[in-house]
């Protein structure tokens, strides 16, 4: 009867360690997918930064005076308004 319950605790060790071993996987593998999402959001993060200051660019680029159509004299006067540097 000793020698039986030996072998059931040994082989339930066994098992427990085997499930110990497979979560230590698991765990293993969804810390490295968390570092890996961490990484790409901070990523994302600087280019959302880069975007927003580019909009901000672009938008003290917008035309402050629009010409009407077919007057060259008007779009000539347009360009050098929409492109005075102190504008």
């Amino acid at each position: 009867m000793l020698l039986r319950d030996k072998a059931t605790l040994a082989k339930e060790l066994h098992q427990a360690s085997s499930y110990i071993s497979s979560l230590e996987g698991k765990c293993y593998e969804a810390n490295s997918t968390s570092l890996e999402l961490l990484t790409t959001v901070r990523d994302l993060e600087s280019e959302v930064e880069t975007l927003k200051a580019y909009i901000i660019d672009l938008k003290s680029r917008i035309a402050v005076y629009i010409p009407i159509k077919n007057d060259t004299i008007d779009k000539k006067l347009a360009e050098y308004i929409n492109n005075y540097p102190d504008r």
